[in-house]
């Protein structure tokens, strides 16, 4: 008598059934590693669309060019010891410095100073952050239109009120040792309430307890902010400070349309010169060797404030 097979149990009605082990080890590694396959193909896209300019400027630095038809000609490190000895390349660096250390600087003390205006509480507070935000909502090349008009020295409305207080007429965009400090005030028009609204968040999130203890101790407005407020505030305002930096250092668009550089080259930052030098004088070796020393401006700076920002966490 032939011997009966057992057949499997069948599952209950209504349970899932069981998945093959391969299926079961698929699921395993992507509930394992779902944080890094899941965001992997737009950082894929990302990387892509950056590495190809970045590739194709630090490619074009070892050759020279001037378009058209003809391929770029090989030239080796030629371009880079022409910047080493040009010294309108180190005066450019020098002016960015200028501009960038006056407009990043006044923009963190005027933001860290409105954030803890509009961190009180006062009748009218939501549509006064409004009205501060409002520059930074501004497209730049219309916002340096408009700014170039109140510099103007006959019809400016800037000279008028300094004279109106017994001041100058002053020539702002057209005076060699006042055109980098004009930039910096229209570029802290414009990104001011961008440090104002990080240090804002920063504000919110700070802990109570420090502020409540101080209090008990008797601390004024001024030694609690400098005690209390300033200490626990600081990696947000040098994570600001290194937006504000890294985007200082890039600045073009004001620049150009205000002053493009003048008087002379009294305003020229590195990223117009790289940008007269590329695409006004067709030498693309020699502007895409400015573009990778400008890259590691910014990758320095970038650096050394995430040094800082680790170093307020430890401390």
């Amino acid at each position: 008598m032939a011997q009966l097979t057992e057949s499997p149990p069948r599952p209950p009605r209504g349970a899932p059934a069981p998945q093959p082990a391969r299926r079961r080890k698929l699921l395993d590694v992507l509930d394992r590693y779902d944080r890094y396959i899941l965001p992997a193909p737009a950082l894929i896209v990302v990387v892509a669309m950056l590495a190809f300019p970045i590739g194709y400027t630090i490619y074009l630095s070892f050759h020279e060019w001037s378009g058209g038809l003809r391929p770029p000609e090989f030239v080796g490190l030629d371009n880079l010891t022409r910047s080493l000895t040009d010294g309108q390349f180190w005066g450019s660096i020098w002016r960015t410095v200028y501009f960038v250390t006056l407009s990043v600087g006044l923009q963190v003390v005027i933001g860290v100073g409105a954030a803890l205006l509009f961190h009180q509480r006062f009748p009218g507070r939501g549509m006064a952050r409004t009205f501060f935000m409002f520059p930074m909502i501004a497209t730049p090349a219309a916002v340096a239109l408009v700014w170039k008009m109140m510099f103007d020295p006959t019809i400016g409305i800037l000279n008028y009120i300094v004279q109106s207080v017994g001041g100058p007429t002053l020539l702002w965009i057209s005076d060699a040792n006042l055109v980098i400090p004009a930039l910096a005030i229209v570029d802290t028009w414009m990104w001011t309430p961008l440090v104002m609204l990080i240090v804002l968040a920063g504000l919110a999130a700070l802990p109570q307890e420090p502020f409540e203890a101080a209090k008990v101790d008797g601390a004024g407005p001024i030694r609690t902010f400098v005690s209390v407020t300033l200490p626990l505030l600081s990696p947000v305002i040098l994570v600001a400070a290194l937006f504000r930096l890294i985007d200082a250092i890039k600045t073009f668009d004001i620049i150009k349309v205000i002053t493009d550089g003048g008087p002379g080259t009294a305003s020229e930052t590195l990223n117009l010169y790289a940008f007269k030098q590329g695409l006004s004088y067709l030498h693309f070796g020699y502007g895409s060797m400015l573009l990778v020393w400008l890259t590691l401006l910014v990758f320095v700076v970038a650096i050394v404030f995430t040094r800082l920002r680790a170093r307020t966490d430890q401390g």
